[in-house]
């Protein structure tokens, strides 16, 4: 009888002590509910203080004690506490011990709570954490410190991955700290999603894949873009200026056209017509002196002198809207000027006996430089250190035989140059 006594109050003493650390948890949970109440009222900050520290007093006995230690219930409370006072502590070196119990503790509740009863507060501590890094990444990426700002927002990203907000952080400090893979794998995303500025985040995205030299994919993005967004002239001139680096000048054409119908105003959309079109004159120039067929060398000629027209058209387009386009006055200029030179020097390689012929030659020269002049000299004026602008103007003062100007313009390239 003695030998069960014994042993019926050993097992007394057992439930007893399971019951204890079970009342912990139950005071946890009460004191979490208590600050998650509290803390939503200014008048009540300092209760809430009191209930989460007495909710880490007891959740630090409960997760003490090998009975309780590992219940998914204790995982989650204690992840839930911890990340609150994470994320009320201020000062990093007390603050970052907290953080790491309480992601160690959320870790392994997910892990032990299959049936999802403490899914509440495994959200609720992750919740705590994930803005406690999106609040120190802010600070990290104020101060320049973008490979720490991209750890703490990514952190906030794996917890949100859906947030919009958070994959474009995730993006920019990863872009900023030249982790380029990373930001095009965000921007990449964000651009599927319904992003605000969606548009301007396409326009990133084909400048992180030109940092890393792919640009077959920064024009493909561009092009995606606008006709995601065709009404964006932005987009529709960073496409056309793409191409046209990438010697695709025929097939941009089209593009500008569409981009020019949709924007009639926009000066830099006929300018880069101007220079698809004078690609396409130059390219017509290389066939035709690389040829010794007459019938291919004259189909040559004829479409460098349609391009170069309708590149002088686009540039004088250009100017029109804006008078001070440095660049499309310099390339109209050019243009004319190009016709004038060649002809000039064809006409100096005809023999005495064609007076006649050099006569005509010479007069439509003169006729063309002298279209040309306006341009050369408001390219000068608007740039007078430009060795292009005053070089074309130079050539000009030489077909009209002008020594004293083309010997002064010639000083002045010296003197840049």
């Amino acid at each position: 009888m003695k030998i069960k006594f014994l042993i019926a109050g050993t097992l007394s003493l057992f439930s007893a002590t399971v019951f204890a650390q079970k009342g912990e948890l139950t005071t946890a949970q009460t004191e979490y509910d208590k600050y998650d109440t509290f803390r939503q009222q200014k008048a009540m900050a300092a209760m809430a203080g009191t209930s989460i520290n007495l909710a880490k007093t007891s959740i630090d006995k409960a997760a003490a004690n090998e009975k309780t230690a590992t219940l998914p219930q204790t995982y989650a409370l204690k992840g839930a506490i911890y990340s609150a006072l994470a994320y009320n502590d201020t000062i990093a070196t007390t603050s970052a011990p907290l953080f790491a119990t309480a992601n160690e503790a959320l870790k392994k509740a997910k892990e032990a709570d299959t049936k999802g009863e403490y899914k509440k507060l495994i959200e609720a501590g992750n919740q705590y954490l994930a803005y406690k890094q999106l609040n120190k990444g802010v600070k990290e990426f104020q101060a320049k410190q973008y490979e720490e700002a991209y750890k703490s927002f990514d952190f906030y990203r794996n917890v949100y991955p859906e947030d919009t907000t958070a994959v474009y952080y995730t993006g920019l400090a990863a872009a900023n700290s030249k982790n380029i893979p990373v930001a095009i794998a965000n921007y990449k995303k964000l651009v599927t999603t319904n992003y605000s500025r969606r548009a301007d985040i396409y326009s990133d995205l084909s400048n992180l894949y030109l940092m890393s030299k792919d640009t077959a994919a920064a024009l493909a993005t561009v092009t995606e873009a606008v006709s995601k967004f065709p009404a964006n002239a932005n987009l529709r001139s960073r496409e056309v200026e793409m191409a046209l680096q990438q010697g695709k000048q025929d097939e941009v054409i089209g593009k500008i056209d569409a981009a020019i119908a949709n924007d009639p105003k926009n000066k830099t959309l006929y300018y880069y017509s101007g220079i698809a079109y004078g690609k396409i004159a130059e390219a017509a120039d290389k066939s035709a002196k690389a040829t010794k067929d007459p019938a291919v060398k004259a189909a040559a000629v004829k479409s460098r002198v349609d391009a170069n027209a309708k590149a002088a058209d686009a540039y004088k387009k250009a100017v029109e809207i804006d008078p001070n386009f440095f660049e499309a006055n310099l390339n109209m200029g050019y243009v004319l000027m190009t016709t004038a030179v060649d002809d000039y020097n064809v006409a100096n390689k005809l023999p005495m006996s064609k007076q006649k012929e050099f006569a005509a030659m010479m007069a439509k020269v003169t006729a063309a430089a002298d279209r040309a002049k306006p341009y050369l000299e408001k390219a000068v004026e608007l740039d007078p250190k430009s060795a292009n602008a005053l070089g074309n103007l130079r050539n000009y003062y030489i077909i009209k035989k002008d020594t004293v100007k083309t010997a002064e313009i010639k000083k002045r390239i010296d003197a840049i140059q």
